[in-house]
Parts: structure tokens; sequence; C-alpha cells
């Protein structure tokens, strides 16, 4: 039976080769969606580009460089992008860095006012919108200065007048929407945004403090819940086994001089270590031991999503898990049983 991916993949193949309009563009999220993929991992995204060269097919931009809700069509290849094809290694996605182009702040047109529009216009706009400061643009491309706060109460201050957006804006901070978002952050966090611009000239996004702090938290948050997660194992667990029995959970091919306590294993050997009920049984907790080890199983997959980087958030119901688990450990050493 023909999967999705065999049937999208033929159907665009066939109106491409019949000079019919091109398929109509996709997000990537559904692009990927086809494959039974959610997230753009590295395995996932190897596993589409080896269909994609079977079916002679590329996508414009490219399926792992736009933001995860972008838009992409689906193309053949030509002979430039087929030789590029076989001279890369499909392991390795062609552009590793991470982009501001991939952020959602990045792929959302602004709010503008135009120059000669009363200042009454920006300031009930950015009061509204809880904005900290407005493009002054005249269309999608060109962009005039920024109205911030700062920039309208320090003319006021000093007595000058101020009642069009043209008398209270400044100079502009832009970059490309190509740039990478480490190299970007010195210039969000001394401006406290800055405006982006793709490829054809088009100003698709304002990027501030505020984003970028959401961002990196929706980076960080699984790391720092996975490391509490393992430190509440280990205090739970220590002491309680001999160092033989912590070397008999050990994965295959682990050598026992590499394993000298109970810190030295895997999430996985924590969770082998506790299957066994007579282990279990000595941490006499006043929980179930079946339930536990699945949620711990669920807690080690993600884990294994999660250490395996790509740009895309984790799946809300993920991130859930996750912290369930974080509270259920946490009122375990609340009550003293752990």
């Amino acid at each position: 039976m023909a999967t999705e991916y065999d049937k999208k993949l033929t159907e665009a193949k066939n109106q491409i080769k019949k000079g019919r309009v091109k398929p109509s563009p996709v997000t990537a999220r559904t692009f990927i969606g086809w494959f039974g993929a959610q997230r753009r991992s590295t395995w996932n995204v190897h596993n589409i580009r080896s269909k994609l060269k079977e079916y002679h097919i590329i996508t414009k931009p490219d399926f792992d460089s736009v933001w995860i809700d972008s838009y992409i069509t689906l193309e053949l290849e030509t002979d430039d992008s087929s030789s590029q094809s076989e001279s890369s290694n499909l392991e390795v996605s062609p552009d590793p860095t991470y982009r501001i182009g991939k952020l959602l702040s990045a792929n959302k047109p602004p709010v503008s006012v135009k120059p000669d529009a009363p200042l009454s216009e920006a300031t009930q706009l950015m009061i509204s919108h809880d904005y900290s400061q407005l493009p002054v643009m005249t269309n999608d491309r060109q962009i005039k200065g920024i109205v911030t706060w700062a920039s309208i109460g320090i003319r006021l201050a000093l007595g000058k007048k101020c009642g069009f957006v043209r008398e209270c804006m400044v100079k502009h901070h832009e970059i490309s929407a190509d740039t990478a978002l480490l190299s970007a952050i010195d210039d969000i966090v001394r401006h406290g945004y800055v405006l982006t611009r793709n490829a054809d000239g088009i100003v698709t996004g304002i990027v501030t403090t505020t984003d970028l702090s959401q961002q990196f938290r929706q980076l960080a948050e699984p790391f720092l819940l996975l490391g509490e997660i393992e430190n509440y194992i280990r205090i739970m667990i220590q002491d309680k086994y001999t160092i033989d029995e912590i070397r008999q959970t050990c994965e295959p091919g682990r050598v026992n001089d590499d394993i000298q306590s109970i810190s030295d294993l895997t999430l996985g050997e924590y969770l082998r270590l506790l299957e066994n009920e007579e282990r279990w049984n000595r941490l006499g907790l006043p929980i179930d031991r079946s339930q536990f080890c699945k949620d711990l199983e669920e807690v080690r997959q993600i884990r294994n999503k999660v250490m395996h980087f790509d740009p895309d958030e984790l799946r809300t119901e993920d991130l859930d898990k996750l912290r369930r688990f974080v509270r259920l450990m946490q009122e375990l050493a609340k009550v003293g049983v752990i």
C-alpha cells in the first residue's frame, strides 16, 4: 500500500512533468508530516532527503532551513541541484546553523505605521499590542525608521515638537533572516529588537529581547527538566545497591572499570536497575513500580529526542510528560521518601 509521501510526491512529479501549475505550496510542518515526522531531527531529515532523492524532487526553500510553518514548494531536480545533492552527505543537513529566520517572530510581518501618521496612532498601537517599538514603513520593503517609547519620551522631555511619527522616529536596526541566531544576540540585546529581512528584500518580522527569552526557554527547558529528573533518580537510589549490581545493568560492551558509582549510569541503565522487583522493593517507595518504570521509559525516549538537537520545539505532550515526572519526584522529596 502506498504511503502518504508516495502519493504526494508521485502526484507532484506528475503535475510538474505534464507542465501543469506547480504543486500548491505547503508548510514545512505539513510536508514532514507526510513522512510521519513531527520534528526535523537528524534522522527525520536524513530519511526525508533519501525519499526526495528517489523521486528526483527538491523543495524550495529547503524544508530544513526555514521556520517550521513557512511555505515551501516542490520542484524537480535540475542538473545543478542533482549534482549538488550527490556530492553532499545525506546524513548532514546542508545548513546546520540555527538561523534567526527559523524563529516565529521573524516570520510575522510587523505592525507598522507610516511617517506621516499622527503620533497618537503609533502610541495607540504600541499600547494595545504592548509593544516597546513600532517600525515606520511605507511598504513591506521600505523602512524609514522606528518609533519607540524612549524616542518619544526624550523628544517630549526636551520640548521638541512630536505631533507626527516622522518627528519622533529614530534610525532602525535590521539584519538578514539568514543571520545565525548566536550572531544576532548582541544586536537584539543592544537595541532591544532587530527587524528581519528575507532574501527577496521583504521585511518579514521583528525579533525582540522578549522573543529571544522565550526562544531560549523553549530550547533550554527540556534539558533542565531532564537534568532535574536524573539528579532525583540518583538521590533516590544512592547507596542502595552494590557496585556489582550497578555494573550488571550496564549497556552491553561497556567496560566495568568505567562504572564506579550510580552517577556513571545512563537513564536506560537506571531503568533496568529499577525494573527488577527485588531491587525496587529495597527503595521502600509507596508508588507503583510498573507505572513508575513506564513513565521513566517515556522520559528516556524523550531524552533521546532532545539530545539529537533540532530547532523545532518539543511536542507539548512530551514537555508535559517531563513536567509531570519532575512534579512526582519533587513531591516524593517533599515528604521525605527519597
